[in-house]
């Protein structure tokens, strides 16, 4: 068997893992993929983590990217059981005068919402929206190649790279409207002062009016099990409960072997097989912050003042554009603000599957510094008091998860850091080098979010690492 049509090893059963397995399997390998822990997914699964049938996704929970993924999109994961739930509105943002600001899902509508800043709003994410398809082909991949659409990116990386206060101040007349971007673009794990720190927030932004910000009916782990049957109808196999602690496991024989790992983990299993120096840069490379993380079980649903929030799955608590800008600066200035920035889902409003009759989930996080050993419960749980006053009247059972646990329970999330690594302007273009994907090392790739474009359920890296390794073997 010649080796284009032979094998393929995945180390790692997260999105970008599986994504990697289908498109080497829909190029004709025959691929096995490892996962440490009994049920994969990494990041993008589903648990009992309160209390006996309340299902909490343990990492990712919202999929704006996932919906309108080029990789996924012309998957069959519908005939595998994955649906997408969408909320009457994408996002809801309370302020303290009891009211909330809310980010629509039809562009028109959104305008409207915004008032005086609604041309702005327009103009900043309509290319996107209208050329979409184009855009995520250009910007969900490699940094630092030619784009088949100059334009389109030139214009949005005009604004992208602008910090967010800066684009906030020049663009929004509004205090309701620069809050609601600047928890949009909280989502970098940036401080807001920072240059990309917008380009995050008009991407998501603009994703609210391509293809909402939906769940996964039943749970995240919908996305997993739908993919996994996808690609064992291609002829692949999983091996779950099976670490990989060095390359030497695998005895790949020269087929291509693909890690769904950060470059801590590689340089762990494969130090010895990488190049003196791709180790020495990859040892460099740059962990963001983490993040601290509640799941709850819940009698009733969140009682928000603002009753704009029971239109949307996914709420942002900050308050004030200067609140959530002081929160994330202290976030990435190595300490917590009394105050954090808090991301709240609440999937049961719209998919009643994941609770017990009439009751309902919560999953909750703020950002803080990577490793941190403070406890934000108190602080979370004030937040969300400040705008849903009688909360923790509403609490069955909550599960903790600081920095720390969310590691131990998947190994990608190095200090709680869920985007595989910092958004800093060098992690930018050359993620985690500028190989990207290639390690110098013949048939050795990573596949994980600390390569292009970075964290996100979308699929995008373990696609691109796929194609790398498909036209390395073909040469």
């Amino acid at each position: 068997m010649s080796e284009t049509q032979g094998r393929a090893f995945v180390i790692g059963a997260g999105p970008n893992g599986l994504a990697a397995a289908i498109t080497l399997a829909r190029a004709g390998r025959k691929v096995t993929v490892f996962e440490a822990e009994q049920q994969p997914g990494g990041s993008a699964r589903t648990m009992e983590l309160t209390l006996p049938g309340f299902r909490h996704d343990f990492g990712a929970s919202v999929f704006p990217l996932a919906a309108s993924s080029p990789f996924f999109a012309p998957l069959p994961l519908k005939r595998y059981g994955l649906n997408w739930v969408h909320g009457a509105a994408p996002l809801a943002h309370p302020l303290d005068d009891g009211s909330a600001v809310v980010l629509e899902r039809d562009l028109a509508a959104a305008a409207a919402e915004f008032g005086p800043d609604g041309r702005a709003w327009r103009g900043l994410v309509q290319p996107v929206v209208e050329q979409w398809a184009q855009f995520a082909n250009d910007a969900l991949g490699p940094i630092v190649r030619v784009p088949k659409h100059p334009l389109l990116m030139a214009q949005f990386g005009i604004a992208a790279f602008q910090p967010a206060l800066q684009l906030a101040k020049n663009h929004f007349a509004s205090q309701r409207t620069r809050a609601l971007f600047a928890g949009l673009a909280a989502h970098s794990f940036l401080a807001l002062d920072q240059p990309l720190s917008s380009a995050i927030g008009l991407i998501l932004g603009a994703t609210a009016h391509v293809a909402g910000w939906p769940v996964a009916q039943g749970g995240t782990q919908s996305i997993t099990d739908a993919l996994i049957a996808h690609l064992l109808d291609l002829g692949g196999e999983i091996q779950t409960g099976t670490r990989i602690t060095s390359l030497d496991q695998i005895g790949a024989g020269g087929a291509p072997i693909l890690c769904d790992i950060t470059p801590r983990q590689l340089l762990a299993i494969a130090g010895d097989r990488l190049r003196p120096g791709y180790a020495s840069r990859i040892r460099r490379f740059r962990y963001g912050p983490g993040a601290f993380k509640i799941d709850y079980a819940l009698s009733e649903p969140i009682p928000w003042r603002a009753v704009e929030c029971r239109r949307a799955i996914t709420v942002h608590l900050g308050g004030a554009i200067e609140e959530i800008a002081a929160s994330e600066y202290a976030t990435t200035h190595g300490s917590v603000s009394d105050r954090p920035f808090v991301l709240v889902v609440q999937p049961t409003l719209y998919d009643a599957s994941r609770a017990p009759d009439g009751k309902h989930t919560g999953w909750v996080y703020c950002h803080v510094p990577n490793g941190s050993v403070v406890d934000m419960s108190s602080r979370i749980e004030d937040q969300i008091e400040r705008f849903a006053p009688g909360f923790r009247d509403c609490i069955l059972a909550r599960r903790i998860l600081p920095p720390a646990a969310l590691e131990s329970m998947n190994a990608n999330l190095v200090g709680g850091d869920i985007n595989g690594g910092e958004l800093s302007m060098r992690q930018f273009m050359f993620r985690p080098t500028l190989g990207y994907y290639a390690t110098g090392t013949r048939n050795l790739y990573l596949c994980s979010s600390s390569t292009p474009p970075g964290g996100g359920v979308h699929g995008m890296c373990g696609y691109h690492a796929a194609q790398a390794a498909l036209r390395e073997v073909q040469r």
